[in-house]
């Protein structure tokens, strides 16, 4: 999707998620940059948000995420993070949600 990525991952319990996140950011960013894979400069938003999975829930999450294109006709990436949200009963505050842009 033009506007988000999702990453299925298998951490082991002594990794911390914002390591990870923030090692993918960073590679990532370089690499695009460095190989000059768009026009204008990379940067990833700050911030990240990250959902917790069983084994049990992995063809599910991973049918999920084959087929964004299909759920995003639906609704966009804001409409269903903030259900998925409200779903789980996570409190928030938007004020510390994504910063939203329209993507053609």
């Amino acid at each position: 999707m033009p506007d988000h990525t999702h990453i299925l991952l298998g951490l082991k319990p002594d990794i911390a998620v914002s390591t990870i996140v923030r090692d993918i950011k960073a590679n990532s960013s370089r690499f695009i940059n460095e190989y000059r894979l768009l026009k204008c400069r990379f940067n990833w938003q700050e911030g990240f948000g990250v959902f917790s999975c069983g084994e049990g829930d992995l063809d599910r999450i991973i049918h999920y995420i084959t087929n964004q294109e299909y759920h995003h006709k639906k609704r966009n990436f804001k409409e269903e993070y903030i259900a998925i949200l409200q779903e789980y009963n996570v409190a928030y505050n938007e004020e510390y949600l994504f910063k939203w842009i329209a993507i053609d």
